[in-house]
């Protein structure tokens, strides 16, 4: 069972010099961009330890490794069939994390989730004790609310009774981060600094991004791999990439959106009109009754 701690907050290396700190202006792509977001946590493994250790609220020091296991090569075309850009984290040799960004909301979230972490939660080899099966937890991060009556900023969900919610088991975890409500974090949130990688991750100026670090020195090594991940043209390129297909993915649905909304108003204009050529059928056979 995770048991929630103060984040360790190190002290900055002041000799060490950083090149976001002589940038300004826009990002030419912030971390809502999911190929950025996997870039800079793979190229960052502080980082992506900070931020693991932010998110399920342990210490710095309960943390021995990381490792990425499905690194892709860096500025690697990515094809519409390999279009998942989530990062599958094994913790200390003992705990999957899979963590994904997505900015568009497809209606699917909840099922998606669940798929993903339903997969990585099938762990056990062939031959092998169920009690031995790893915990995992799905990390999402999406930029607009999940749930229209019961929007949150950082949402822990598990397998519970449904009577009185005793804990079925805690190595089934679905977190999901809303990036549009950091208003709404918590005492717990703000102590662990979810909602300052929230607002990083957010940023679209390196003033903002200054203005991060400057309260937060621990992050000056995020702000940079997020600098030297905006310098790198084939990141940038397929950043671009990404974006078109976003554009791709949005139009079609709206499209296909529209012609299901024409769809089902044509049926109902045809209903309307089966209920009134009906109506006269049944006016006519009266009409012809009483004749005879």
């Amino acid at each position: 069972m995770i048991v929630t701690k103060p984040i360790e907050m190190r002290k900055p290396n002041l000799q060490k010099k950083y090149h976001y700190l002589n940038a300004t202006g826009a990002l030419h792509y912030n971390m809502t961009n999911d190929y950025m977001f996997r870039m800079v946590l793979q190229r960052d493994k502080k980082t992506l330890i900070k931020l693991i250790s932010s998110i399920l609220g342990i210490s710095l020091s309960e943390i021995k490794d990381v490792k990425i296991e499905n690194p892709i090569e860096v500025g690697k075309t990515i094809s519409d069939k390999e279009y998942q850009l989530d990062i599958l984290v094994l913790l200390n040799d003992n705990t999957y994390i899979n963590i994904e960004m997505q900015v568009e909301n497809y209606n699917n979230w909840p099922m998606r989730s669940l798929s993903y972490l339903c997969r990585r939660f099938d762990n056990a080899t062939r031959g092998q004790d169920y009690n031995l099966i790893k915990p995992v937890y799905h990390i999402g991060f999406i930029d607009f609310t999940l749930f229209d009556d019961h929007p949150e900023f950082f949402a822990k969900y598990q397998v519970r009774n449904a009577k009185d919610s005793y804990l079925y088991t805690n190595n089934f975890n679905l977190y999901v981060i809303e990036l549009n409500h950091t208003s709404m974090a918590t005492t717990e949130d703000k102590t662990n600094h979810v909602d300052t990688w929230a607002k990083l991750f957010k940023a679209t100026t390196w003033e903002e991004i200054k203005m991060i670090t400057k309260d937060n020195p621990s992050m000056n090594s995020a702000a940079e791999s997020i600098y030297m991940s905006n310098a790198d043209i084939s990141i940038l390129e397929q950043c671009r990439a990404r974006e078109d297909a976003i554009a791709h993915e949005k139009y079609q649905k709206e499209l296909i959106d529209s012609l299901n909304e024409t769809i089902a108003n044509d049926k109902a204009i045809i209903a309307d009109k089966d209920a009134i050529i009906a109506d006269l059928k049944a006016k006519l056979r009266t009409y012809e009754n009483k004749k005879q």
